[in-house]
C-alpha cells in the first residue's frame, strides 16, 4: 500500500517554528498536506492539555470530585461534558482532524477499537513517577496528589494495548510506522506539586533536568516499540498561568512582567525548561537518524496570545479565565469551574484561559493550526 513511510522520507524532519499562529488561516488549510502523510492512527501522552477523557476514571479512583464531568465543560463544541478540560476540543483534536483522522479516544474510558489510536493523558498527570513526590510524607498521610499517572504508567499502559494492535516484530514496525505519537505538555504538573510542597523557584530549576531525563527516556522506550514519528510539547509559560499567579503571588512588583502581569521566574522555569527539552531531543535524533522527532512550541504562541489579545480576538484581559470564581483573575480555589455560585463568560471564544490552567477551544484551535502549518509537507512516498 502507497503512503507515508519514514524510511522512505528519511530525510524529512517535522521542524516546528518557533512563531505564533495566525488566526487568519484556520487548520483546515494544513489538512491537504498533512493527510499525504497517511497516518492511521494517533498515540498521545501528557497531563490535562491532552486528556480526551481519562481523567474522570482516575479521578473516581481516588474518590476526589471531578469538575470536568458537570457543565459547561464540553458546551461550546459538544455540547455536553467529555472528560477534557476545555469548553470544546483540545489541541490533540485539532491535530487529528487537521491529520483526517478521528478524534483519540480515551484509553481508560472507551470500550471500543483503538486501531486508529489511543490516548493515555490524564489531567494532573505528572512526568516523574508520583512515588517521588510522596517521599518523605508522614505514615498514614491522607494526600492524593499527584495520582499514581505518570508518564511511566502511561508507557505501561501503551504496552499493555500493544500485543492487541500487532503480534510480530514486523507487523508492529509496520503499524507504528504509520502513527503518530503526541507527547503532549509534560512538567507544569511536576513543578506546580513540588511549590505546594514549599520549593522555591530556584529549587524548581534543579528539578527540571530529571523531567527532560524521564520525557526523553520515554521517547527511547517509544522508538523502541516501533515509533517513527513523534511530536514534542514543550511547556507553556507557567508565570501567565491564573491558578499560579492566584496561589503562589509575589510581593514584589519587580516579579512581574510589566507588559503581561505574568510572574518573571515561572516564565524563566519554562524557558529553561524548554530549552533543555529542545536539547535533549536533538541528542535523540541524532541517534535514530530515521525516527522523525518534531517539536512543539507552546510557550511562544501562548505568550503571543497573552501581549496581543485583541490580534486573537481575545478581550483585552488576557490572564482573566472564563468560568470561574471569585478573585483576581475570575480564578478561585474554592469555587471551581460548574460549581455554584461560579460564573461562565457570554462568548468562551473571545477568551485566552477557560477555567484556570486550561486554554480555551479558541486558544487550542490557535495553537494546533501553528503546529500543524509548521509540519513540512511530505515527499512522495511508496513501498
Amino acid at each position: 500500500m502507497g503512503g507515508f513511510t519514514p524510511r522512505a522520507a528519511a530525510s524529512l524532519l517535522l521542524l516546528l517554528l518557533l512563531r505564533s499562529p495566525s488566526p487568519s488561516e484556520p487548520v483546515a488549510a494544513a489538512a491537504a498536506a498533512l493527510r499525504a502523510r497517511r497516518y492511521d492512527s494517533i498515540f498521545g501522552f501528557g497531563d490535562s492539555f491532552t486528556d480526551t477523557g481519562n481523567n474522570p476514571v482516575v479521578f473516581a479512583w481516588y474518590s476526589v470530585p471531578n469538575p470536568v464531568t458537570r457543565p459547561p465543560y464540553g458546551s461550546t463544541f459538544f455540547g455536553h461534558p467529555t472528560g477534557r478540560n476545555c469548553d470544546g476540543r483540545l489541541i490533540i483534536d485539532f491535530i487529528a482532524e487537521g491529520l483526517g483522522l478521528p478524534l483519540v479516544p480515551p484509553f481508560l474510558a472507551h470500550d471500543g477499537s483503538f486501531r486508529r489510536g489511543a490516548n493515555f493523558a490524564v489531567g494532573a498527570a505528572t512526568a516523574i513517577d508520583a512515588a517521588f513526590f510522596h517521599d518523605g510524607e508522614p505514615p498514614g498521610t491522607d494526600n492524593k496528589f499527584p495520582f499514581n499517572t505518570s508518564l511511566g504508567v502511561q508507557l505501561q499502559w501503551f504496552e499493555s494495548l500493544k500485543p492487541s494492535l500487532c503480534a510480530t516484530t514486523q507487523e508492529c514496525k509496520d503499524f507504528f510506522g504509520r502513527s503518530l505519537f503526541f507527547l503532549g505538555e509534560l512538567g507544569f504538573n511536576d513543578y506546580s506539586f513540588s511549590m505546594n510542597k514549599g520549593k522555591n523557584v530556584q529549587q524548581l530549576r534543579s528539578l527540571v533536568p530529571h523531567v527532560i531525563r524521564t520525557i526523553s527516556m520515554a521517547i527511547e522506550r517509544l522508538i523502541k516499540h516501533g515509533a517513527t514519528s513523534l511530536l514534542v510539547s514543550g511547556m507553556v509559560p507557567a508565570g501567565c498561568d491564573p491558578p499560579i499567579l492566584t496561589f503562589f503571588p509575589s510581593a514584589d512588583p519587580a516579579s512581574y512582567e510589566p507588559r503581561t502581569g505574568c510572574l518573571k521566574g515561572m516564565n524563566e522555569l519554562s524557558t529553561y525548561h524548554n530549552s533543555m527539552l529542545q536539547e535533549s531531543l536533538d541528542k535523540i535524533r541524532s541517534k535514530h537518524l530515521d525516527v522523525e522527532i518534531g517539536y512543539a512550541d507552546f510557550f511562544s504562541p501562548v505568550m503571543e496570545m497573552v501581549k496581543s489579545p485583541a490580534k486573537f480576538g481575545f478581550e483585552e484581559d488576557a490572564l482573566t479565565v472564563c468560568c470561574g470564581g471569585p478573585g483576581r483573575y475570575h480564578f478561585s480555589g474554592v469555587v471551581v469551574c460548574g460549581d455554584p455560585g461560579s460564573t461562565t463568560c457570554k462568548d468562551p471564544s473571545a477568551r485566552l484561559f477557560w477555567d484556570g490552567a486550561h486554554l480555551t477551544e479558541a486558544a487550542n484551535r490557535y495553537i494546533a493550526d501553528g503546529w500543524l502549518r509548521s509540519i513540512s509537507s511530505p515527499a512522495t512516498a511508496t513501498n
